[in-house]
């Protein structure tokens, strides 16, 4: 992927522009005072080199991520004093943008964004063909079509039309198409993402995919006949990031109705709207050790949680209570639109209409809970299974589940359009649940191996999240005889056993796997106090005796020695 690469040409423009003085100013620094983050190592903005400074001041961001719900805190520029005073000034004189970009270089004012991302990609060119840009993009993760960026894709088509040869922008015309979304642009190629080196990673989902496409066993469900009639060929893997990168492998495609995958969606809704504690008046949270569709109660005569029949028909009867079944329809499906980032979320009728007419199960169970006053009072059990049923057979592809995933691994909010779609409180209770009862009779096994919060259904699709990092939606026909995917259950085994994803796996000591939230490996500091270089070696070896060393650079301050090592981020 492209990196910030310093020309000929940008090297005398940094130099030329930190040797002059700043006009109007009183020379205070421009650097931020607090430590900066290069890489994933952590050192102190006025100790590394000039040309670092610029990118640092340009487009500075923690590499850590922050806490689960929380923005994380980003500044890319800050203005001196002169600049402000010019820019003021500028103002008044009502001079044109060329005049007044002149008079800003002229001045001593750094390079704007805009300049930095044409330098990266132009690699020392005047001119850049727009593919070559667009292809740098998509390299990063990002999508052309992708919500946030649609003023740049709009005004990079509009100035295309308009040029001589409709195929290359210069550096005037290439600010102009990025500037309305130059920090989201400048995140994407400085690797300020989530997944940093985010080819590498889709690489080993690939290989990951390919493996689990060789397996064979399974059965297609068959007790909903709409269901039979997929092909057990079908297999996709689509992931999206909190930060809105995108990748999809197979049948991502083809559209599937979600089943059961609609349950921890349906009971976040339910808890957004009401509460907690209103919602668990009805519904239990223990894993119940019984089969999906027991006619089975908890001591408290409760459904046990959510994820089971029981417990979903009843949080079905909490959504929009009082309403009539179409606007409840519709309530939901708005939810799960804006989930989705208004990608495709659509309805199967066939499937409604067959579900209901073999839901025997469902509406035995759907009685027995009447009987035993589950349901919110006055609440008409058929009409309420009628919109289970409803819920059931909403389609989603692969590609659209993913965002929903990564809206719940990004807290609610959608990471493709940043709209909040669900509170912190009913996102982490959803999670909580999906990690304990989420994948049937296999929810121990699989919270023990995989250790990741998930839901699957018997259309074959499984929706699991990586908190904080990504969302990913697993789909092939063929189940196991608890009702899972069989390639969806060993794409899950293979990629925690590959990446340190399980919730319970050491960022810090890890060991065998593969972190892609580290960029080209770990980075660590460490400091000694005056000593030759080859005792600095012997030190570092005694320290770090596990670590592959790639690169060693020294600072010296204060008759100290700072070493900055990089290592592969897999002991050896």
């Amino acid at each position: 992927m492209l990196q910030f690469r310093f020309s000929t040409v940008l090297k005398e423009l940094f130099e030329a522009t930190l040797k002059r003085p700043l006009s109007g100013s009183r020379q205070k620094t421009w650097l931020p005072t607090r430590r900066c983050c290069f890489g994933t190592a952590s050192v102190d903005a006025r100790t590394i080199s000039p040309q670092l400074k610029v990118l640092h001041a340009a487009t500075y961001r923690p590499a850590l991520r922050a806490a689960p719900f929380t923005a994380p805190f980003r500044s890319y520029c800050t203005k001196t004093e002169g600049a402000v005073e010019l820019d003021e000034q500028l103002k008044k004189d009502v001079v044109s943008p060329e005049e007044a970009n002149e008079k800003r270089r002229t001045a001593g004012i750094l390079p704007s964004l805009e300049d930095l991302l044409f330098y990266t990609v132009a690699e020392g060119q005047e001119k850049i063909p727009a593919h070559k840009f667009l292809t740098a993009l998509k390299a990063t993760g990002l999508r052309t079509g992708d919500p946030r960026l649609k003023e740049c894709m709009d005004t990079l088509k509009e100035t295309l039309r308009n040029t001589t040869d409709g195929v290359t922008l210069d550096r005037h015309l290439f600010k102009k198409c990025v500037q309305s979304n130059i920090v989201l642009l400048t995140q994407a190629f400085r690797k300020k993402f989530v997944i940093p080196d985010f080819q590498s990673f889709t690489s080993h989902i690939d290989e990951l995919y390919e493996s689990a496409k060789k397996l064979s066993g399974g059965q297609v469900a068959d007790y909903i006949p709409q269901l039979a009639k997929f092909s057990p060929d079908l297999w996709a893997v689509s992931l999206c990031t909190v930060d809105g990168q995108r990748h999809t492998v197979g049948d991502t495609k083809v559209p599937f109705c979600l089943q059961s995958c609609v349950k921890p969606l349906k009971y976040a809704v339910a808890v957004h709207d009401h509460s907690t504690e209103y919602v668990h008046s009805f519904i239990g949270m223990e894993p119940s050790g019984l089969r999906f569709n027991k006619l089975f109660l908890s001591d408290d005569d409760k459904p046990h949680n959510p994820m089971v029949n029981a417990g979903a028909i009843v949080c079905t009867s909490l959504i929009k209570q009082g309403a009539s079944n179409a606007e409840r329809f519709d309530y939901v499906m708005n939810f799960l639109k804006k989930m989705s980032g208004n990608e495709y979320v659509g309805f199967s009728n066939a499937t409604f209409q067959s579900e209901r007419e073999s839901g025997d199960r469902n509406f035995a169970i759907g009685y027995y809970l009447k009987e035993k006053k589950c349901f919110p009072e006055g609440t008409d059990m058929t009409s309420v299974l009628d919109f289970y049923f409803q819920l059931c057979s909403i389609e989603v592809t692969c590609e659209s589940a993913s965002v929903m995933a990564a809206t719940l691994a990004n807290g609610g909010i959608c990471p493709i359009t940043g709209e909040r779609v669900l509170n912190p409180e009913a996102v982490r209770n959803t999670l909580s649940l999906m990690h304990s009862c989420g994948m049937y009779d296999f929810s121990g096994q699989f919270a023990f191996h995989v250790g990741l919060p998930a839901k699957s259904g018997v259309a074959g699709g499984i929706l699991l999240v990586v908190p904080n990092v990504m969302g990913i939606m697993c789909w092939s026909p063929p189940l196991d005889k608890l009702g899972n995917s069989v390639r969806g259950i060993q794409f899950c085994t293979d990629l925690v056993e590959r990446f340190n994803f399980h919730n319970y796996d050491n960022l810090r000591h890890f060991a065998k796997k593969h972190d892609p939230r580290r960029e080209g490996g770990d980075q660590r500091q460490l400091s000694f106090g005056p000593m030759d270089y080859e005792s600095l070696q012997q030190e570092l070896a005694l320290k770090a005796p596990l670590w592959k060393k790639v690169s060693l650079t020294e600072s010296h301050q204060d008759s100290s020695t700072t070493v900055v090592y990089r290592m592969d981020n897999v002991a050896e």
